[in-house]
Parts: C-alpha cells; structure tokens; sequence
C-alpha cells in the first residue's frame, strides 16, 4: 500500500495535538486520527483543540481525519491515547497499520490487569507487524511547552536498530531533539513510575516541604524506578537518562503537570475522585501506583513511596501520616536494594 504521510498521530488528547501541530511544522507530512468524525470535523472546523489545548493554532498542512484506513498510511505510527485504552485502540486499528510502520507507544502507564508495559500490548494486538518495529517514545515532554514552540528533547526506544533510527529521523526537528535507545522495557518502566513519584511530589508542594525535602523525595523515588527496571531486566543507565531522570525533574516540578497538579490537591484536602474532576484528564499515577505494587511484589523489591502513595489514594490515609512515616522509616545504607540486583544480574549474564 503506498504512503501518504510520513507520521500519524492516533489521539487528541493535549499530548497527541501537540505533537500532530509540531510535526507538521517541522516539515513532516501528518494525518491526525480522530476518535469520531463529528470529532474529526470540529478540529477541522475550528483548527484548535479548545479542550486540551486552547489558544493555539492547528496548521493548515495537518490533516485531520477519522478515516483510520487512509490516515494509518504512514511510516511512524504514534499511539498517544491513555494506558487504559491502548490495547482496545490497537484492536480497532490493526487491519489499518501496515505491516512496515514504526508503532509508538506515548502513554506512561502499564495495564493493570496483565502488569505489561504498552510495547507488549501493542505486539500482542498487532502480530502483523515486526516485534523490533514497536516501541516507545518517552522523555521530559511537557506538552504546554513544546506546543507553544519552546525546546524539548525525547528518547525513542525499539529493539530493532534500523527502526529506531527511522523512527528518530522523522521525529526530530529544529524544536524537538530525539536519542534513539535499544531498551524498550527500560524507558516504559521510568516513563510509567515516575507517575508516581511525580504525585507525592506535588503533595510535598501542597504541604510546603521545601526544596531539600523534595529534591531527597525525589532522588528517593529514582531509586525506587531503578530498583524495580534493574529486576525487570532494564539497563540502570537508562533511569539516570532523558527518559529516566530528565522525565522525573520535568514531571515534580512542572505546574502543568497532571500528576503533579492532583497530589497538590490532595494535599489541599481533596479527595481522589475530587481531584481528578477538577483536574479533567487522565493522571496516569493513580492507577500505576497499584500496578507499580504488583510488578515489586512479583520481584520481591521494596517500593516504599508506592506503598504509602497506594495508602493515601486508596486506603484514606492521610498525606501528613505518609510524611511522617516516609521520614521515620528504619537508616540504611543508600545503595541497600541495589548491589544484590547487580550482583544477580552479571551472574545471570555468566550462566
């Protein structure tokens, strides 16, 4: 089947329109997918997204379209839907990606149910096309940001060498720089869990902590992401990268962080349902926070600010008593929970 466009962008969602108007600027040919084609053609209409994204333009050169057989006919595809809905999009959309595309996962969580990162899923629903052609794009991307034109960077991640650099090559423009990574579970892992992390970190905000408590809450919680990605089989390199750290920074400190944004209101006294009403889209740490748990018991590692963010969202205990307990738990030495996960990696590599 000849290619029409050299990306497609599946979701309209504040990250999916900004990466559908920057690509367009950066010269690539774009064909957005809608959900509906009542959606489809109110974008069309008013060239803004004046839900997620209201105030900036949509170029003329991006095309808009619910017609999943003529906009898949791509060489990239991007998914930039919620975790939740990935696996359903993928089965809706597998007899309109082509075997030959690139298929990029840009949700930060993992599916609760089966605990797989969305590269998995993404393979599962789309056995056509090659395992080392689907990946994941992640980084510190704060979609406000680059939607109104100011620099950001990113790592695309498959298994396959040439894919990556496909991928990396229609990615990159003046505004957006992209390093190319063979660790596909690795930068899911740091993508999804610093969710997480990023949701007690604006409760500390709310709470006034100050800045050397949570720049420690969050050296903390990166080495929570690695503790886990290490037993998962990830490169530990990968965590102190873009994908890792940078993303972690971003994401703690950014106002326009979702994440961020509703433990803030946490802390403020709202309850969970309360903050995610007014927050209006989806925070992918909450329902991480469970899965997180699940993926540490599997492996036996320790996840302490998981544990207590769980406590807080889902059993009602309050953000001051998972402050105190965070701070009051047993001294150790700060590399404990890293060395054994080493030591058992190079003597899995030796047999």
């Amino acid at each position: 089947m000849t290619e029409l466009f050299d990306i497609t962008v599946v979701g309209t969602g504040s990250w999916g329109t900004t990466l559908a108007l920057m690509l367009t600027h950066g010269g690539r040919r774009v064909a957005w997918l809608a959900r509906t084609a009542e959606e489809a053609a109110a974008l069309a209409s008013a060239r803004e997204n004046t839900r997620y994204l209201p105030g900036v333009a949509l170029p003329a050169e991006l095309t808009i379209s619910a017609d999943a057989e003529h906009a898949c006919r791509s060489q990239l595809v991007l998914l930039v839907v919620p975790s939740r809905t990935v696996r359903q999009n993928c089965q809706q959309l597998a007899p309109a990606i082509q075997a030959d595309s690139v298929v990029l996962s840009c949700a930060k969580g993992l599916e609760q149910h089966s605990l797989h990162t969305m590269s998995v899923v993404i393979q599962q629903e789309l056995a056509h096309v090659p395992a080392g052609q689907i990946g994941a794009l992640s980084g510190p991307n704060i979609a406000h940001e680059i939607a109104h034109g100011l620099p950001a960077t990113s790592v695309v991640a498959t298994s396959d060498s040439a894919a990556a650099l496909r991928a990396q090559t229609l990615l990159t423009t003046n505004q957006f720089r992209v390093y190319r990574s063979s660790d596909v579970g690795g930068i899911e892992l740091a993508g999804a869990l610093k969710n997480i992390i990023a949701l007690g970190a604006g409760i500390g905000d709310g709470m006034g902590i100050g800045d050397n408590a949570k720049a420690a809450f969050i050296t903390r919680g990166l080495a929570e992401i690695t503790r886990l990605g290490i037993a998962r089989g990830a490169n530990p390199l990968t965590f102190a990268g873009l994908a890792g750290l940078g993303d972690l920074l971003a994401t703690c400190a950014s106002p326009h962080s979702r994440n961020r944004r509703l433990g803030e209101a946490l802390a403020h006294g709202q309850t969970l349902a309360q903050a995610q009403e007014s927050l209006g889209q989806v925070a992918e740490g909450v329902g991480t926070t469970v899965t997180a748990r699940a993926l540490a018991a599997q492996h036996n590692v320790e996840l302490p600010i998981a544990d207590e963010m769980y406590r807080v969202l889902y059993e009602g205990k309050s953000v001051h008593a998972a402050a105190v307990d965070l701070m009051q738990r047993d001294p150790k030495d700060e590399l404990a929970g890293y060395q054994w996960l080493l030591e058992q990696r190079i003597r899995d590599n030796i047999h």
